[in-house]
């Protein structure tokens, strides 16, 4: 699986594997996030643009998941990390996260941070796997509690979430 940045034309694959990744959701109770729709074209753009948005390519260069990033508050931010459900279980997720880590490291940012479902097996306890941290509530920065106020304005806050973080 190779990783590289997503070109424009490819936004659309993007919110198709938002979609499919996200069925899963409806499996364990969470019928409103897999019915949630993926960031509009508009917004992909802007990450695209800012050089803020990779996939993974399968031998074809076909996208089989992708990672959005921000900067917030002196650190990369991970907006939404997704691994269509046919290629899950294979490491993909996981490479994109190194991904964004070796480039934070590259540029000098200490840390990588992400809001995640405290109790989805795919979320929190995947995170902890690759290295990711609980971030107590003291350490929250002003950037993160926006964020924090926009899922719950969004509705996420119906289930237990947490920052997490991981040094780099």
């Amino acid at each position: 699986m190779r990783i590289r940045e997503v070109r424009i034309e490819e936004l659309p694959l993007l919110q198709d594997i938002e979609r499919a990744a996200g069925r899963c959701f409806r499996d364990i109770g969470m019928p409103e996030i897999a019915d949630d729709e993926p960031l509009p074209l508009d917004e992909l753009a802007r990450y695209q643009r800012a050089g803020m948005a990779w996939v993974a390519v399968n031998e074809s260069d076909t996208p089989v998941a992708y990672l959005i990033a921000d900067h917030v508050d002196g650190n990369l931010h991970i907006e939404q990390v997704s691994v269509h459900p046919d290629n899950a279980g294979q490491g993909i997720g996981r490479s994109l996260l190194d991904h964004l880590a070796e480039r934070a490291a590259a540029h000098s940012i200490p840390a990588l941070t992400l809001t995640t479902f405290t109790d989805v097996p795919w979320n929190a306890p995947y995170y902890a796997r690759c290295g990711f941290q609980p971030l107590d509530d003291n350490l929250i920065s002003p950037g993160l509690l926006d964020i924090r106020t926009r899922e719950a304005a969004h509705g996420l806050d119906r289930w237990p979430r947490l920052f997490m973080h991981r040094a780099v």
